[in-house]
């Protein structure tokens, strides 16, 4: 998975007869955290963010700029500026200058009365952000496993902003049946994330699925589904046949070729109207780029939104980045039942296979997997819906929206929720059950969300990323909107309160 470089270094004392007695100490600490960093951030494929550490800690001007200097000829695009003894705050400046004046930073101390790194950072913290720049804090023992996760949480949301900042999204055939929550603001996400966006007509996907995919391949892809689903591979002789099967795995290949030589970071597909009523329906293809694998084996998830939805693969795209790299999930928010304080999010395509058991081997997601003869009321060109129900336990849910052109993000913390067999039949059937489904509870009212939710398409993540999120939208200038009792936890940032 992609990442950048993250730099650390202490700011220290400038007088020499003190900085000579606590620089051995110091260089400790700041290699400590650098070993918990890389040990802690493990992304999904094993690897990690590459962490820096400056060669000295800061004790004049000269060395200031020097560290910030050699952090920025390493490539770093994180900042973490330690404390563990008080510091001559100025020394900030030409320390921060040299490295770049759009890198996210982390102010990091001890709590301890001995040493006043605390007193370091609110003096040094402060001189940036009075001027301006959009800092995070976090103050505590250096051994404690809860602040670590804090630092993970912080550094998970600036990798993901950080990285997104030169990426580019590619937009199959522009947004779907005119939704305009799905277009690619463009402005908006520029000087939110950096991140851009390049249309390309859909006509090129089906000549490459005519003339450049590898036919091999797409035999071999066959062959894969056809071993892992069994009789469950719903052939009917007219809109599922292996022919149209095989069309559905040529358009993955043809998103593949393009998004390699377009240089697309991540992408969304249209689909509706124009593939799905003359060429195939776009599930089986969304579902193998957001999966960790093909029958080739592991690959990292490629991030593809249903109907070219552009702020939900922004999401989706934030979403893989603060997971370490596991996929993200695209729904429609469909029905709600009272009576279960459930919502059922479900739609045509799009939900990786990954989700059905949450495993890295295909053979035991796929064991929960059907693949139905796609609807012609709908999808006029046939090929298979996936169906499944997503595995139980702890998600968080998310989308990027716009009032008034200004973005903000809604974020929730919930759980697909764990129910007996009857239970989903009956909930599916009413709305489709041919199609992938998630069972959501959340930790907010119905009320809640209906009055802030932006759109009808909703995101979501593994585990608990509410904290992580919330770090991501106030590093990139977005506002989070947290619903639900974890919007009670968390401390408006300065600049918001006298914004």
């Amino acid at each position: 998975m992609r990442t950048v470089p993250i730099g650390i270094a202490m700011l220290n004392d400038e007088r020499p007869h003190v900085w000579q007695l606590n620089n051995d100490q110091n260089k400790a600490v700041v290699n400590q955290w650098a070993d918990i960093i890389r040990k802690g951030l493990t992304n999904q494929d094993g690897t990690c963010p590459e962490v820096v550490v400056a060669s000295e800690t800061i004790t004049s001007t000269r060395v200031a700029q020097a560290m910030g200097e050699e952090l920025r000829r390493a490539g770093c695009r994180v900042l973490i500026m330690c404390y563990n003894v008080w510091n001559f705050p100025f020394l900030a400046w030409p320390f921060v200058n040299s490295v770049g004046q759009d890198v996210p930073i982390l102010s990091l101390s001890n709590n301890n009365g001995a040493y006043p790194g605390n007193v370091g950072l609110l003096a040094s913290d402060g001189a940036l952000r009075q001027a301006g720049r959009r800092t995070h804090r976090i103050v505590g023992d250096i051994d404690d496993p809860a602040i670590h996760q804090q630092v993970f949480d912080w550094l998970r949301a600036a990798q993901a902003v950080a990285t997104m900042r030169n990426e580019v999204f590619g937009i199959y055939g522009g947004h779907s049946m005119g939704m305009e929550t799905g277009y690619f603001h463009l402005v908006p996400i520029l000087k939110a994330l950096g991140c851009t966006g390049r249309q390309i007509d859909q006509l090129l996907l089906v000549k490459m699925m005519e003339n450049d995919v590898d036919e091999a391949e797409v035999e071999k892809g066959l062959r894969w589904f056809e071993g892992l689903l069994g009789d469950r591979l719903r052939y009917d002789g007219k809109m599922l046949t292996p022919e149209t099967l095989k069309t559905q795995i040529r358009l993955y290949l043809a998103m593949e070729q393009v998004n390699a030589e377009k240089g697309f970071d991540f992408c969304g597909l249209k689909g509706q109207r124009e593939l799905t009523e003359y060429v195939c329906l776009g599930d089986v293809a969304e579902m193998l780029m957001n999966d960790p694998y093909d029958w080739r084996g592991p690959k990292e998830p490629t991030v593809c939104a249903t109907e070219a939805d552009a702020l939900a693969a922004v999401t989706m795209q934030a979403l893989k980045y603060v997971s370490g790299g596991l996929p993200s999930l695209f729904m429609d928010v469909r029905l709600y039942l009272p009576e279960l304080g459930l919502w059922d999010w479900c739609n045509s395509g799009n939900h990786a296979s990954w989700y059905a058991n949450r495993s890295f081997d295909p053979a035991v997601n796929f064991e929960k997997i059907t693949f139905h003869p796609a609807l012609e009321f709908y999808f006029k060109a046939g090929g298979a819906s996936v169906e499944f129900d997503a595995a139980p336990g702890e998600m968080t849910f998310a989308r990027l929206g716009l009032w008034d052109d200004k973005p903000f993000m809604a974020i929730m913390k919930g759980e697909s929720a764990d129910l007996t067999p009857e239970q989903r039949r009956a909930i599916n059937a009413q709305t489709d059950p041919t199609w992938p489904h998630v069972h959501a509870r959340l930790n907010c009212s119905f009320d809640e969300f209906l009055s802030v939710f932006p759109c009808n398409h909703v995101q979501g993540t593994v585990g608990d990323q509410v904290r992580a999120l919330t770090y991501l939208c106030e590093i990139a200038g977005i506002t989070p909107v947290v619903l639900g009792p974890e919007a009670a936890a968390r401390s408006m940032p300065i600049w918001e309160r006298v914004g």
